[in-house]
This record gives structure tokens, C-alpha cells and sequence, in this order.
């Protein structure tokens, strides 16, 4: 059995498990979870009742959990882009930034979408105000953290970019990244250049009008 994912287009989690897999050429079914594809979804359900996706079946091994399945892939699916440095310490720099991608930048930014989401105008606006503060403080200290370096962990791309570039996709709709980070801005700016992002960008495009904060005319 090939492998297959568990997923949707749209989601940002999804697309770092796409950028992993577009990086490699590695072959996949995709099987995106919606109402027009219950089979999925029921399947889904089946093997992961915690209702979170994506979900990476290797025949009868069922992978959860994105850095997980990213390093999974990488130790039995391997190719030619090595998503973990071989380097021990290296490889601890680059867990850490990829767990810094998506609970200080990803999760900040779902207190917008889950506020907004609720339909209540007092929620949406806590849940904003909430998704900015955290947000500034994480662009402020990436600034820093980014600067001399092409992708979040020095000259490679890794894991860590695979987690930064939906986070920052996203990020930057929900509280735009501001001018006074120049080194952040132009750091966004290469994920969405990078062949294996633009590719799930791309594929997401229609769902755009899904976002609840209001898509910007732009990326």
C-alpha cells in the first residue's frame, strides 16, 4: 500500500506535511476530508478518533502529530532533501524552531480564527487582540533569531521551514508583519518562492473564502 494522507488543502498543518512530501518527490495519495468525501472522513475517524489532521497512513501504520510524521518519513521514506540535520545539536536547533513555528506563531494566530469563528463580535475581538500580542512578541524575537540566515535554521532548508512557511502564510493574514521587520518580511517572502510552498499555496487558493477573518487580495 502507498502512502496515503489524511487531510485538506487549506489547513496549515496539512501543508507542512505537503511541503515534506513535495520536497522529496515522494509518491502519496491524498485524501482530502470534506463533505464531499465522507469515506475519508469516516476512514479518518476510524483510525484517529482525536479528530486532528493530518494523518499519515503507512500500510498499517497510522502516523499522527506533523513533526512526527515529517521525521517518520525521512528515517523510511527518505530522499534527497534531509529535512533533519544528521548533527545531533543541529537537529535540536531545528526541533526547537520548528516547535516555535507552531505554538508561538500557528496557535497565536488561531485565537483570531477561533474567535472570529464563534460568530460572537465580542469574541472575535478578544480573540484578535490576543492573536496580535502574542504575535508581535514572536516577530519581534525571530527578527533577531532570522537574521543572517536564508531559512529558520541557517543554509538548509528543514522541518523548521516546513513549519514556518504556513504559520507565517497565515500569521501575516491575521496581524501583518510589520515594516520594522524587514529581515522577517523578506524570510516570508522565500518560503512562498520555495517550489514545494507555492505548490501548496496554490492547491489551496480555491478554499480561500473559508477563511474567517477575510482572505487579503494577495500571496
Amino acid at each position: 500500500m502507498s502512502l496515503a494522507l489524511y487531510g485538506h488543502p487549506f489547513s496549515s498543518y496539512t501543508q507542512k506535511v505537503l511541503i515534506a512530501l513535495y520536497e522529496n518527490g515522494t509518491p502519496f495519495e491524498f485524501r482530502t476530508i470534506g463533505p464531499e468525501t465522507p469515506q475519508h472522513s469516516a476512514e479518518w475517524l476510524r483510525r484517529w478518533p482525536l479528530r486532528k489532521f493530518p494523518l499519515l497512513v503507512d500500510g498499517e501504520r497510522d502516523l499522527a502529530e506533523t513533526s512526527i510524521i515529517i521525521e517518520y518519513l525521512q528515517l523510511v521514506h527518505p530522499g534527497p532533501v534531509r529535512l533533519l540535520p544528521a548533527d545531533p545539536m543541529a537537529a535540536l536547533e531545528v526541533r526547537f524552531l520548528d516547535r516555535f513555528f507552531d505554538l508561538h506563531v500557528m496557535n497565536a494566530a488561531q485565537h483570531a480564527v477561533d474567535g472570529a469563528l464563534t460568530g460572537n463580535p465580542v469574541k472575535r475581538q478578544e480573540g484578535q487582540a490576543l492573536a496580535e500580542k502574542k504575535l508581535e512578541i514572536s516577530y519581534a524575537w525571530l527578527e533577531g533569531k532570522l537574521a543572517g540566515r536564508t531559512w529558520a535554521a541557517g543554509a538548509d532548508f528543514t522541518l523548521a521551514d516546513c513549519a514556518a512557511a504556513p504559520s507565517l502564510f497565515y500569521a501575516d493574514w491575521t496581524h501583518r508583519i510589520p515594516e520594522a521587520y524587514p529581515v522577517l518580511r523578506a524570510y516570508r517572502t522565500r518560503l512562498l518562492g520555495r517550489p514545494s510552498f507555492a505548490r501548496a499555496v496554490e492547491e489551496a487558493r480555491p478554499f480561500r473564502p473559508l477563511f474567517p477573518l477575510g482572505a487579503p487580495d494577495r500571496d
